[in-house]
């Protein structure tokens, strides 16, 4: 058996229970992809847009509606050793990249307030573009079930406010395109689980400025979100199921408890309403 037939059968065996069912569930619930959809999958480079790319392979074979797949990866300005280890690992599980160019390094090399955030944006929007001249209508993210719940901690820590990493967005700078996150439910101690079953080495975190930059000035070097799983690991530590009740915050938002909260454009506050008979 080749070797990347052996990787696949690993996600539906081995990792049955904690990546493909989480994934398929993910899907189902939040109602991700529709019969027909052309879904261009962003590949980074790393463990999770890896994984991403096959589950979405293994759904497209096996699953009950018919869907079509892009795997399109952008390189902002990778060097040449992480560029050709995408090339790579690319090759070794059978996942068919389209390429393309953009000079996003260069171009945020000179921003010094918020580049990470600065690069983000622009790395979304020429994906969106790309995707979208392609002909697809959705754009699929490796963000895992981690990358949810340290949102929901940094936006109360450091945005004072109640917020989540939706599961899918409609843009609203691309008129029929949506983002859909099909790993939203699987954590990511199972992708490097799996990762580490499989001896794979993938790329980390790429960007050439990761040493000169941290989000908000952080003077320990580490990002916001590197701190909210450091945090977020202590707590498992003390409360093996504090992640998911981080995770279900979210969901059971009792408005009738809360002082105000925002609807599109409009704020509203419990005084609003409290004399009213």
């Amino acid at each position: 058996m080749e070797r990347y037939k052996e990787i696949e059968r690993t996600i539906i065996t081995s990792y049955r229970k904690k990546i493909w069912h989480k994934f398929i569930k993910g899907i189902q619930e939040y109602d991700m992809i529709q019969e027909g959809d052309k879904i261009a999958v962003c590949m980074s480079g790393g463990k999770d847009s890896m994984l991403l790319a096959k589950c979405l392979q293994e759904l497209q074979r096996h699953g009950k509606m018919k869907f079509e797949l892009i795997f399109l990866c952008m390189n902002p300005g990778y060097n040449e050793t992480n560029k050709q280890k995408i090339i790579s690992n690319s090759k070794l599980l059978n996942i068919p990249i389209t390429m393309f160019e953009t000079d996003i390094f260069d171009r945020v090399a000179h921003i010094t307030s918020h580049p990470c955030y600065v690069c983000a944006r622009m790395r979304r929007g020429y994906l969106y573009e790309k995707a979208q001249e392609l002909g697809c209508n959705k754009i699929a993210l490796g963000h895992h079930f981690d990358d949810v719940i340290e949102t929901i901690l940094m936006g109360m820590f450091y945005g004072a406010q109640m917020q989540t990493m939706m599961p899918k967005v409609k843009s609203t700078s691309h008129p029929g395109m949506q983002l859909i996150r099909p790993l939203y439910l699987v954590k990511e101690a199972s992708i490097i689980n799996w990762k580490e079953k499989n001896n794979l080495e993938f790329i980390q975190c790429a960007c050439r400025f990761t040493e000169q930059y941290t989000i908000n000035d952080n003077k320990d070097g580490i990002s916001k979100r590197e701190e909210m799983k450091q945090l977020i690991k202590k707590l498992r530590q003390v409360y093996s199921n504090i992640d998911m009740n981080i995770f279900r915050s979210a969901q059971n938002v009792n408005l009738d408890t809360l002082i105000s909260y925002r609807k599109k454009d409009e704020t509203h506050h419990f005084l609003d309403d409290y004399n009213k008979k």
